[in-house]
Order: C-alpha cells, then structure tokens, then sequence
C-alpha cells in the first residue's frame, strides 16, 4: 500500500512541476506587455525600466524561471505586478467562492446523476430510461456559456425569483450550480445506470432476489455498492473539470471566485497572479484524482497489486 501511495504522490509532483512550467512560458509568450498596460502607453521609457527592473522582467527569462522555482520552494507565490498585493492574500480571498460553487456544484450534480441512474437501470428498454438517458444527452450537450446565460433569461429576466448576478443575494448560488453541475448530472447518471446493469445480472443479485429481498432493496444494498467502483472514478476526474468549468460560470455570473480573478490577471497580464490561479487549480485538480487513486485502490485491492507487482 505504501509504495501504491508514493507512485501516485510522486505523478501528482511531476504534473505539478509540469504545469507550472508550461503556465510560466505561456505567461512570457502571450501578447501584451504588463509595463505597458501598468503605466499606460504615455510612460516614460525611463519609468518603464524602473518598473520592469523592480518586478524582475529585465532579467533573461532562465533566472526568472529560476526565481520562480526558487519562490515556489519557499511557497512564494509573489506579489501581484497591477496592485503589489501579496498573491497568496488575493487566492485565500477568493478560494472560498470557487469552492463553494464547485461543492454545490456537485451536490447538484449528484442529486439527479444518482436517481436517474437507478431508475434508468430499474426499468431498462421504457420511456423512464429513455427520458433519463435523453436528460444526459442533453445536459452533455450543452456548454456552461451557453446554459447559464439561458437559466438566467429564463429564473431572473423572465420569472424574476432569481438575482442575476454576485453571491451575497438569497438564492444566488442556484443558478451557478445549476450551470456546473449539469453537465457533471448527465455524465455520472450514464454511468451509474451502465454500472448497475452489469451488476443487476450478477449471480449474488439473482440470490438475493431468491431469497425474497425486494429489487429496492437488493439495489441500495447490494448492487449499487458493488457498482460505485467506476462511478467513483468518473467523480474523482470530473471534479477537475467541475473547477475549470467554474472559470466560465464565474464570469457568467459575476462570481468573485478564482475563475473571474483568473480572466482579470490574463487580461492585466498580471503573470504573478495567472501563474498563482493556475497552479491553485492544477493542485486541486491533481490531489482530487490523486485521492480518487487512493480511495479506489483501498476499495479495490488489484490495483494496490498492480503497482506492486509493476
């Protein structure tokens, strides 16, 4: 088991190390020069060097990259070049939003995958199964910046229960979630009912059922358990997906998470805070699937043997 954790640990840092180096050099390459948006076109070349030289850009772009690692493996993660404020300050601000959302976002989500799920599976072949399965295909279908702004025209412009927009107003959290979390309903509901098919045709599920155990019974006891196995591995990768969807319902929404922060450093070239967001989400996302790895090795001892034995 030891060494099962230390295979999947050690992934997760060399991703991260990816990431962080590939976010460094997108940061240099995209169009835009931060001195420049900062100080305005009329700057001085003078101010324009003083700056530069003092948030560190002068330097050839190695003993940046160095500076950067450097700063990482102190948990550095600098001071934003628009407003001088600490990076660190500015993520611990606005974490809370992005992971409030992409909580509500899942339990949303979990709320209808796991009843059409069942459902489907229950009564295979009838228009209860046809429904769920056509809610997924259509919840697949639809794209966040495409779903949000219809539940808005519809929950706030048309009916008014709604508010629009920002997080403080009463029931401002349903249509974000509703936005995130449907795409995420449809793609575990598919899997939930694939999963209890194959186990419904199981020899222990025929025996219970001999036995006189009743089919919600022998689901919720028996075959749903024994088929959460690769529910549970689409959850763990789907949560990654659930936060950098966030960055599109964010904006949509005016949800003053990561995600909006994000767009607002790309769009300052703010690097420092680009490169922050980034890795913030790069390190959620990995130590989701790292502990969806975990979970289901503890849940399924082959592949603690696989490791072992490779």
């Amino acid at each position: 088991m030891l060494r099962f954790i230390c295979s999947r640990l050690a992934s997760g840092v060399l991703v991260l190390v990816g990431v962080s180096l590939v976010v460094f050099l997108l940061t240099r390459v995209i169009p835009g020069d931060p001195v420049e948006v900062i100080l305005g076109e009329l700057a001085s070349s003078a101010d324009r060097q003083a700056m530069a030289k003092a948030a560190g850009l002068d330097r050839p772009l190695g003993l940046q990259l160095l500076d950067y690692y450097g700063d990482l493996a102190r948990l550095d993660l600098g001071r934003s070049l628009f407003s001088g404020e600490s990076v660190s300050k500015l993520l611990l601000e606005r974490a809370p939003a992005t992971l409030l959302l992409a909580l509500a976002g899942l339990g949303v989500a979990l709320l209808l995958a796991f009843p059409l799920g069942i459902l489907a599976a229950l009564r295979p072949g009838t228009l209860v199964d046809h429904a769920a399965m056509g809610f997924s295909l259509v919840g697949v279908s639809m794209p966040n910046f495409w779903l949000g702004p219809l539940l808005v025209l519809l929950f706030s412009l048309y009916l008014g229960w709604l508010p629009v927009s920002g997080w403080q107003a009463p029931g401002a959290l349903v249509l974000p979630a509703l936005t995130l979390g449907t795409a995420l309903a449809a793609i575990l509901s598919r899997m939930v009912r694939a999963s209890l098919l194959e186990v419904l045709g199981a020899d222990f599920i025929r025996t219970a059922r001999a036995k006189g155990l009743g089919p919600t019974a022998a689901v919720l006891r028996h075959a749903l358990p024994n088929a959460l196995l690769p529910v549970i591995t689409v959850l763990g990768l789907q949560l990654g997906a659930l936060l950098s969807g966030a960055v599109i319902t964010e904006m949509i929404f005016s949800w003053p998470g990561l995600g909006e922060l994000t767009v607002s450093a790309i769009q300052k070239r703010d690097y420092a805070v680009v490169q922050g967001c980034v890795l913030l989400i790069s390190v959620a996302y990995v130590g989701v699937n790292t502990l969806t790895d975990l979970v289901y090795g503890l849940v399924d001892p082959r592949i603690r043997s696989d490791v072992a034995e490779s």
